[in-house]
């Protein structure tokens, strides 16, 4: 009998805590097997223990004071028993992993092509040119157009889907019998994520590659693999076909897990009732609203680079929004999202058009307008506690009483989810949705009337997700300010907008009610993004992919 290529039993890893020879269970006896030729993927939430499973099958944890138990065999290696030497022929020879973050992965001071030449001569014995051809090689078989060229490029002159792409090469090149690919589509947008899961499948179907998924979006393995595992805790709660187990979950986790996973065609989140349309003036078809919108944009134009290289991210967009409302803005990497919701907050200023707030006329950053960023991480001081980082917009408002500061502070932790008490903790003791909390009651503080979300919940696992975006929707009701929700994530703008706003190429292509826009898209990019949305139904998502592969043949 042939053995798996991947056999894992009763896998238990506990990491060390603090100096005093303490540990902290992250793995707890877990078990499973792949075949070659086969996808499983492992789902869960963050801190389920999922991405220590995948790093635990090549050994990467030796050497960090980390206690491992079970056994854990890659293509026939004992990893535990396996020597130096023995690891480094597993490591790329016969197991590949890819990681989450490509910059990261990636030295930002070499070229793409001779980062992967390197790789391929370590494990082969050939020379600099024949490792350069077969750098330009897998180039090409990933996707990248003109390889040859593109190889002497370097990771920040290529895009995050063409840098996950390099990643996916430099794994291929030696030619390994499995691929582990921890969340390689989590910070990119709907339709190069959709290129790079078809990717990943045709790989499989060519090479009879085991592919090992680890991801928190239970939509990304129903278009990718043939099994799931999903985790929590560290521990295996239920494993079986993706078709069955999706459709017919036994355990209550795994029906938590699947719930709060946003769907194209699942019901709206409620928000109370829909705003209510300004009051206008009787002047018949010149009618103007009595009650301007919080925020208005007219024909706003930002241009980025000098020359030739000159690119227009924002080109002559305008659009209002008013108060208790949310205008969500979808669009891929690139389209303007971003650039325009920092104009609308005043982080930039307009290379031409106009913003007004509450129908005035405005420059550079006003009162009333906040921003809640993608990264909790890097937009709070380390070095501070999040109450400093919290008080810190009701400082710069004018002198004020500490007391006073430290209790509305506290306030606002309690209100969105938190304790007082976390005040003079620091970001690293917090989880990525507690830091997004952290995040949103800072920008609640100064009782905004506007605030631009910025894709505040990529990062973050599908059930967390569902907190924030809950959190945002009741923040609101209560306190009726104006949002702008930026995201890739067309499911999550679907369940928090009243309205969408499609961006391509610095443009708007698409704007109206949520619901028309979704059920009856008129615009053909519009149609694209909705296409490319993940599907919890296998079948339907198998269908997908044949028609993007029938447009691209």
């Amino acid at each position: 009998m042939t053995p798996s290529l991947v056999e894992v039993t009763d896998l238990v890893v506990d990491f060390p805590v603090g100096g005093a020879g303490e540990y902290v269970r992250a793995v707890d006896e877990v078990s499973f097997t792949l075949e070659a030729g086969r996808a499983l993927g492992i789902v869960g939430e963050s801190g389920s223990g999922k991405s220590t499973v995948a790093t635990a099958l090549l050994g990467l944890h030796r050497g960090t004071g980390t206690r491992l138990g079970g056994t854990v065999r890659v293509g026939g290696t004992d990893v535990a028993a396996a020597s130096a030497a023995e690891l480094r022929r597993l490591r790329g020879g016969t197991a590949a992993m890819v990681f989450q973050d490509p910059l990261s992965s990636l030295d930002p001071y070499y070229a793409i092509g001779d980062q992967i030449a390197e790789v391929h001569r370590i494990h082969a014995d050939v020379s600099r040119r024949a490792a350069r051809a077969r750098a330009v090689e897998v180039l090409d078989r990933v996707g990248i157009p003109d390889a040859v060229r593109r190889s002497r490029a370097r990771p920040h002159e290529f895009s995050g889907g063409m840098r996950q792409r390099a990643l996916i090469a430099m794994a291929l090149a030696c030619e390994p019998r499995l691929l582990i690919a921890d969340e390689p589509t989590t910070a990119l947008d709907v339709t190069v994520q959709a290129q790079i899961l078809d990717l990943l499948h045709g790989l499989r179907e060519e090479r009879g590659l085991g592919l090992l998924l680890v991801t928190h979006d239970v939509g990304v393995a129903a278009e990718s693999v043939d099994e799931v595992l999903v985790m929590r805790g560290g521990r295996a709660v239920e494993r079986g076909e993706v078709a069955s187990l999706l459709a017919a979950p036994s355990q209550a986790y795994t029906r938590e897990l699947l719930a709060a996973v946003p769907r194209l065609d699942g019901p709206r989140r409620s928000r109370g009732p829909a705003p209510e349309a300004a009051p206008r003036t009787p002047a018949g078809p010149d009618e103007v609203p009595l009650v301007p919108p919080v925020v208005e944009a007219f024909s706003l134009r930002r241009e980025f680079g000098r020359g030739r290289r000159k690119v227009a991210a924002v080109a002559g967009v305008s659009l209002a929004v008013h108060a208790g409302e949310t205008l969500g803005i979808v669009g891929e990497s690139g389209s303007g999202k971003s650039t325009l919701g920092r104009m609308l907050v005043g982080l930039l200023e307009p290379g031409s058009g106009q913003v007004r707030r509450d129908g005035v006329p405005v420059t550079g950053i006003a009162s009333g307008v906040q921003m809640v960023f993608q990264d909790p991480v890097s937009s709070l001081n380390p070095r501070r506690s999040v109450g400093e980082s919290i008080a810190d917009p009701l400082r710069a408002a004018g002198p004020r009483d500490e007391a006073a500061v430290r209790g509305r502070v506290e306030e606002l932790l309690l209100r969105v989810g938190l304790e007082a008490e976390h005040y003079d903790r620091y970001p690293h003791e917090f989880s990525g949705g507690q830091r997004q909390r952290v995040g949103i009651a800072r920008a609640l503080a100064p009782r905004p009337r506007l605030i631009v979300c910025d894709e505040p919940v990529s990062a973050l696992d599908v059930t967390t997700q569902a907190q924030v975006t809950a959190l945002l929707a009741e923040l609101q009701r209560e306190l009726g300010i104006a949002l702008v929700f930026i995201a890739h994530d067309l499911a999550v703008v679907r369940q928090v907008s009243d309205r969408v706003a499609v961006m391509r190429a610095g443009e708007i292509v698409e704007e109206g009610p949520v619901d028309e826009v979704y059920d009856r898209p008129a615009h053909a990019y519009t149609r694209q993004l909705l296409a490319a949305v993940p599907a919890l139904d296998p079948a339907l998502a198998a269908g997908r992919r044949r028609s993007r592969q029938e447009v691209f043949a």
